[in-house]
């Protein structure tokens, strides 16, 4: 394992315009190239959190696949972020993972967020993703499903390089600002129990429904410490993770080694 260089794009997403985002996005992303590995962009980065947005979702041939996986390409590294996809019968909040050789994986939010009736329009998941990249094995995530530590739970496995089933934990989200401190608090605890680096990239502004949001993106090591924090602006941050870091502590607090056996249905 390398270092690895992961930037967090903390914006403002523009309500209900794709073409909108992805040129914002756009703009953001545009001076990494050659200074990172890893780019994360929010949770539904083309639309904002809304139920509404599911009438004009894409399919995996729609613009902002496409949009991904060339930006990935010129940039030179994976990016990763959600947007409302329609595949068969149901639209999923999936989180795309695109790399610069053209490949691409997703996964689907698993824990539909009930609060704001997520769950009435919108099909849920049923598979964890783990990405390799770079040396690193990645378990992307979004927003809600950090409320759930059984499905993040990270598994001894003697035969995975650092010995567990990832070294880097992702939440992408639209977390509003009046539950900064469970985002905060949430984020640190899946760090310590889960012996890993976590990143948190959350988005900023007001959105349509007149939800605030206030940032407080973050990555954390393997203790819960901040690597970097960010508050409540338009924001990219660039942070790289030691990679020696993380297997010493691995190797000195072996944790994982008295964990509970078990599988995820």
């Amino acid at each position: 394992m390398d270092d690895l260089r992961i930037s967090l794009v903390q914006g403002a997403t523009r309500w209900l315009d794709p073409a909108g985002n992805r040129d914002y996005y756009g703009r953001l992303i545009a001076p990494l190239h050659g200074i990172t590995d890893l780019i994360l962009l929010p949770e539904t980065f083309t639309s904002g959190f809304s139920n509404e947005a599911i009438h004009n979702a894409e399919t995996m041939q729609g613009p902002t696949v496409a949009w991904l996986r060339e930006r990935s390409r010129a940039l030179g590294a994976a990016i990763a972020g959600s947007v409302q996809i329609r595949d068969g019968d149901g639209v999923y909040n999936r989180l795309l993972f695109a790399t610069p050789d053209g490949g691409l994986q997703h996964y689907d939010k698993r824990h539909l967020f009930r609060y704001a009736k997520e769950h009435e329009r919108y099909a849920a998941g049923s598979a964890r993703l783990t990405v390799e990249w770079k040396g690193w094995r990645i378990c992307p995530q979004v927003c809600y499903d950090l409320r759930f530590p059984v499905f993040s739970r990270n598994r001894f496995n003697v035969e995975r390089p650092g010995g567990m089933d990832y070294d880097l934990l992702v939440y992408v989200a639209n977390w509003p600002a009046v539950r900064s401190y469970a985002w905060k608090t949430l984020l640190r605890a899946r760090a310590i129990e889960n012996l890993c680096f976590v990143a948190g990239l959350n988005r900023v502004g007001i959105d349509g429904n007149g939800l605030e949001y206030s940032g407080d993106s973050t990555v954390l090591d393997v203790l819960g410490h901040p690597l970097s924090e960010s508050t409540d602006g338009e924001v990219v941050t660039t942070t790289t993770l030691p990679a020696a870091e993380l297997l010493d502590h691995r190797a000195r607090f072996p944790a994982m080694l008295d964990g509970d056996a078990f599988a995820l249905a």
